[in-house]
């Protein structure tokens, strides 16, 4: 596969895990039990953001790209059923980053694109990592899809998502 592009099918088989949030996982320190997110069955019947950065906790992906999404969590959900951030780290950094940035529910998930697998399959990567991109799928179709050029949060910022829900 290469990079999607707007009118694409959302590709079948990809999944990203995550640790469900629960009333027993909603501290930083709870681990939780990884899951599989079928993201391919799940968007098929649904509208969804794909959010994807290069690391849970790093300068950019922290003080940038997920804040933008963080505060206008409110807009996104009116216009998207499902919002998931994925990176390469582990499914556990990922659960305690989002709980560390106050999400304790499932109004925004943070998962693992386990070994980049599905970034990779696009050629969206940073060396081993994930690159920073954004996707909007709608019932299974590829609406939005763009990778960000170096060092930049444009494309995949949340105003470029608002824009194309």
């Amino acid at each position: 596969m290469s990079a999607l592009k707007a009118g694409d099918a959302f590709p079948a088989d990809v999944g990203f895990l995550y640790v469900k949030p629960t009333p027993e996982t909603s501290d930083v320190l709870a681990c939780g039990i990884p899951t599989k997110f079928d993201a391919s069955a799940e968007f098929k019947d649904k509208k969804a953001v794909i959010v994807s950065v290069p690391g849970a906790f790093t300068p950019t992906c922290q003080n940038t790209h997920i804040t933008g999404y963080l505060s206008k969590l409110s807009e996104l959900k009116a216009k998207a059923d499902v919002v998931i951030v994925i990176a390469f780290n582990d499914p556990f950094v990922m659960a305690a980053w989002g709980k560390a940035n106050g999400i304790k529910d499932d109004s925004i998930l943070f998962a693992t694109d386990n070994e980049a697998a599905f970034s990779k399959t696009l050629g969206w990567t940073l060396g081993p990592r994930t690159a920073r991109y954004a996707i909007v799928v709608d019932h299974g179709k590829v609406v939005y899809a763009e990778k960000e050029p170096a060092g930049d949060v444009g494309v995949s910022g949340v105003d470029a998502v608002l824009s194309k829900l």
